[in-house]
């Protein structure tokens, strides 16, 4: 496992190309004054140990210790141990709509974008809670195994799109068996399915699955996304609509929020139905209802010791700020006559 104890220190990573722009800036400055005095290669005769390679490598060695020298701010650790922690929380398993009635603009700016943002938030409140996350539309898909690392969460959870299951339709039912065969088998006490969809099922039978799951005394939540009178589904060419989405005889399809079908599951396990509304999804609100199950105790794997290595970086920003410094710019008398940083140029006669 590999971190920054300090990951903020990288953004003086931006100053580099600023002290690039500087010394370039000063090299011109400095080739215009030589000119004004005359011919320039007349004038670099004149000052015979002027060295402008040196100039170059001097800044290079420079530049080279800025480098590791914000990594050894930032303190590059390594995770040497790793350890069995104990864990007391809730696993809860987000199965999410991505059918193409998701992109319905009923709810701002579409179903499917302000789900994310609503979960975006949830994981943010999530202590040593473990969330997973399901697609499905036709089909379900695992987008994110059960864990408790939040960053893992947000990164799979904003790759999500009506692309992420190819076979379209809605199939709530095999969403709900597909999250509780995502539990642990051996125990599926303290456990919590979240179905955020607009509860429009044409596949299978999300009640005979939503029993399943209350013989395993595990609770779904419903949240409902979208207007019951019903809106027609945008089609998108690149980021512009360019239209609605009709059926084979042309109609514009309208896709509606099914509030009976996501009341009547949550019902069947005792759990709760939300309607989401463009000021608030109803997520937290079932976030308050989990918290109040009992807790179950669980083990999970993290590094609880990291060695730093900031002291290689550091001794290389020392080695070459030492390089630096006993390199001079002007040639001393023993070295006149070799050109290691510059190259021979030949007078015009």
């Amino acid at each position: 496992m590999i971190r920054f104890e300090n990951p903020q220190i990288l953004y003086a990573l931006f100053l580099l190309p600023l002290f690039i722009l500087v010394f370039v800036m000063y090299l011109n400055w400095r080739n215009k004054a030589l000119r004004s005095f005359g011919d320039f290669f007349v004038v670099n005769r004149l000052i015979p140990d002027a060295s402008k390679g040196r100039k170059i490598f001097k800044f290079l060695l420079f530049l080279t210790a800025m480098l590791f020298l914000i990594f050894a701010m930032a303190n590059l650790q390594i995770g040497s141990k790793l350890e069995n922690v104990k864990r007391s929380g809730i696993d809860i398993i987000i199965a999410l709509d991505v059918s193409n009635s998701m992109m319905a603009e009923d709810i701002s700016p579409n179903r499917l974008e302000r789900s994310k943002m609503a979960i975006s938030r949830m994981i943010d409140k999530l202590e040593n809670d473990r969330i997973g996350i399901i697609v499905f539309a036709g089909k379900s898909f695992t987008q994110l195994p059960l864990t408790h690392d939040k960053a893992a969460a947000k990164m799979m959870l904003s790759s999500i799109s009506t692309n992420s299951v190819n076979t379209q339709g809605t199939a709530i039912g095999g969403a709900i068996h597909h999250a509780i065969s995502s539990f642990d088998k051996n125990d599926f006490k303290n456990k919590s399915i979240i179905i955020i969809s607009d509860g429009e099922n044409h596949e299978d039978d999300p009640y005979s699955a939503a029993q399943v799951a209350q013989t395993n005394s595990i609770l779904i939540h419903t949240i409902g996304i979208g207007s019951p009178e019903g809106v027609p589904i945008p089609l998108f060419r690149g980021n512009q609509r360019t239209g609605f989405r009709t059926d084979r005889d042309g109609n514009t399809v309208v896709t509606k929020l099914d509030e009976a079908s996501l009341r009547r599951i949550a019902s069947i396990t005792g759990g709760t139905y939300v309607r989401a509304t463009n000021t608030d999804l109803g997520l937290d609100h079932i976030f308050d209802e989990i918290k109040k199950m009992e807790k179950q105790e669980y083990e999970s794997k993290v590094f609880s010791s990291y060695e730093s290595r900031y002291p290689y970086f550091l001794s290389i920003t020392i080695l070459c700020l030492l390089l630096e410094l006993f390199i001079f710019e002007r040639k001393g008398k023993w070295f006149r006559d070799i050109r290691l940083f510059e190259v021979k140029e030949n007078l015009k006669k």
